[in-house]
């Protein structure tokens, strides 16, 4: 069949100009995150990144409605879609967001016609444009030579270069502290402090939460040191620098893939995500993406490195360690560093809920402030894999428990629908090798990964130490999103005393219980039985089992009180002496 020029490229300008208001959008909404921060307006903020990651799917099926208005699409025609393909990689050629416009026609594409066609003659299963290059009127980031300045005005510099519009509370306090904590980590480095380095700083400011930061590094000769600035307001009007992160591991906690998504504007993502690997080379491209609201893309660059994955490896997929799950089936690929997880057709008891509950649960947390104590999860549809890497063993179990979510199609596992999950260390796995020091560690992270949940308004429902994992970095996450609710959706209640010694033996409670209600204190029974346990939780936690730490947390929320929660330790943030106020002395008369 020939296919019409004219044709082909009107459906491939129809594509880009859907992808290009949806990245106008986008840029608004992202560049509002410096007004939101000067105001102090955290209710905003929350807000902006919730609607932020609803954008892209409204924009995908306005395309669908205008491509089938337009042209009347009743089936495919697989020789004109090559070609339309062809036509977009010819408009991306001197696009500042290709890669992302690559995604979005494969989005689109795959929204309107069915998976047997999901190849790269159709869709951008492989990238065709490069992204190494590309620039823009805005330079990815700007150098700076403190043997010129001085560093003292350096790192004024610097900071001034976040154009955040309010005073310090004392700057000259702030660079001093900069100044010497740089000066101590560089001689360390180089044993020597000498000021023939340069400063390589993203020109994009990154703002999350309650904070701003400026992030870049220190490069002197070989050595690069990567390093960012959190500035926070005082919300009186003020700013001050809190703390500066310095190494790849501090910087790379900044960015993990509990902490989504930074407010980064920028017309060229690809060089951000670009510098930011320089700076953290064990991170990933679809990790960066992610972390600056393109987890889309962050899906497409996962996709792409899986399939790559699969291809060079051999071994097969087996049931995930730890304990089973009573509501998803989880599975790995030993040498890679994720788990799938799907739905179970049926829920063991006491689990009372259904599939669209489950999926509900996961979309809220995808669109909530996850204050870096919940993994991001990756969602996807049909997916293919190769009948031959499933162990026997767990194709079975599969096809028992998750049999409306599998079909096999000859050689290939089709799952429907799938949560792909960074791997971590089951907490309980962790804490069962763990001695005296290390469970210590672990209980107050999990305490302080509880509270800072329910700071941000999210009751994990199940605090079982299964449902919780530890990061490559330390960090302790929640997983498991199965029973998440709204903190101010629960009733936490004191457990009420028996009217009679005989009634707590008996089998039935002596008292009522609605759904929502939460006995703190029962919590002591489920996750405090080993001495050992409970002694380091009671060290640091006792308050997680009384009504009044909960109550007061939903206090907070209802009054528009956002509890500071930031991805670095409090040993590092730096000193505010608080000024002394004078007072007259009254003379005697």
């Amino acid at each position: 069949m020939t296919v019409q020029p004219n044709l082909a490229q009107a459906i491939a300008r129809c594509i880009l100009e859907g992808f290009d208001k949806h990245f106008r959008i986008f840029q608004e909404i992202t560049a509002g995150a410096r007004e939101r921060f000067r105001s102090a307006d955290w209710h905003g903020a929350r807000n902006a990144a919730r609607q932020r990651i609803l954008f892209y799917d409204k924009r995908v099926n306005e395309t669908i409605a205008v491509l089938n208005e337009r042209f009347n699409f009743k089936q495919i025609d697989e020789s004109l879609w090559q070609q339309v393909k062809v036509e977009y990689v010819l408009l991306l050629q001197h696009h500042r967001q290709p890669e992302l416009a690559e995604t979005f026609y494969t989005s689109v594409f795959c929204r309107m016609f069915h998976r047997a066609y999901f190849n790269n003659n159709n869709i951008f299963v492989r990238s065709a444009v490069s992204t190494e290059y590309i620039e823009s009127d805005t330079p990815a980031y700007h150098v700076y030579y403190p043997a010129k300045l001085g560093l003292w005005t350096t790192i004024v510099r610097i900071i001034e270069q976040a154009r955040l519009a309010l005073p310090f509370e004392d700057l000259a306090r702030d660079v001093q502290q900069i100044t010497n904590t740089l000066s101590n980590a560089i001689a360390q480095q180089s044993k020597r402090v000498e000021l023939n380095f340069q400063f390589q700083v993203l020109n994009t400011m990154f703002f999350r939460g309650k904070a701003a930061y400026v992030v870049g590094k220190v490069v002197n000769g070989t050595d690069a040191l990567p390093l960012a600035l959190a500035i926070l307001n005082n919300e009186r009007g003020g700013l001050f620098v809190d703390a500066l992160m310095l190494g790849e591991k501090a910087v790379s906690q900044l960015f993990e893939f509990s902490y989504v998504y930074f407010m980064a504007e920028h017309p060229v993502p690809s060089a951000i995500v670009n510098f930011l690997r320089e700076l953290m080379p064990r991170r990933s491209k679809e990790d960066l993406y992610s972390a600056i609201g393109f987890q889309k893309h962050g899906k497409t660059d996962f996709y792409r490195d899986f399939l790559h994955h699969l291809k060079y490896s051999e071994d097969e997929f087996i049931a995930a360690p730890g304990i089973p799950g009573m509501v998803m089936a989880v599975f790995t690929l030993p040498s890679y560093d994720y788990v799938f997880k799907v739905i179970r057709d049926r829920f063991a008891p006491p689990k009372e809920t259904d599939r669209k509950t489950v999926e509900a649960k996961y979309q809220l947390v995808k669109q909530h402030d996850r204050v870096g104590r919940m993994a991001d999860m990756l969602e996807f549809s049909y997916v293919a894999l190769p009948k031959r890497r499933f162990s026997k063993e767990l194709l079975e179990q599969l096809m028992d428990i998750c049999a409306s979510s599998i079909e096999i199609e000859g050689e290939q596992v089709v799952i429907k629908h799938v949560y792909i999950e960074r791997r971590m260390i089951p907490l309980n796995m962790d804490m069962a090798e763990a001695d005296d020091e290390r469970l210590d560690y672990l209980m107050k992270n999990y305490g302080e990964a509880i509270k800072e949940l329910a700071a941000a308004n999210i009751f994990p429902g199940d605090l079982l130490f299964k449902n919780f994992g530890v990061t490559p970095l330390g960090r302790l996450v929640f997983y498991d999103y199965d029973e998440v609710c709204y903190l101010t959706d629960c009733r936490f209640k004191a457990f009420p005393r028996a009217p009679h010694p005989e009634d707590e033996m008996a089998a039935e409670p002596w008292f009522s219980v609605e759904p929502n209600d939460i006995f703190p204190e029962e919590f002591t029974s489920f996750l405090l039985a080993d001495p050992r346990v409970r002694k380091a939780f009671m060290k640091y936690h006792a308050d997680l089992l009384t009504p009044e730490l909960w109550r007061q947390k939903q206090r907070n929320i209802e009054a528009g009180i956002y509890e500071d929660v930031f991805p670095y330790p409090p040993s590092i943030r730096f000193a505010r002496p608080r000024k002394r106020s004078v007072r007259k002395k009254r003379r005697r008369r």
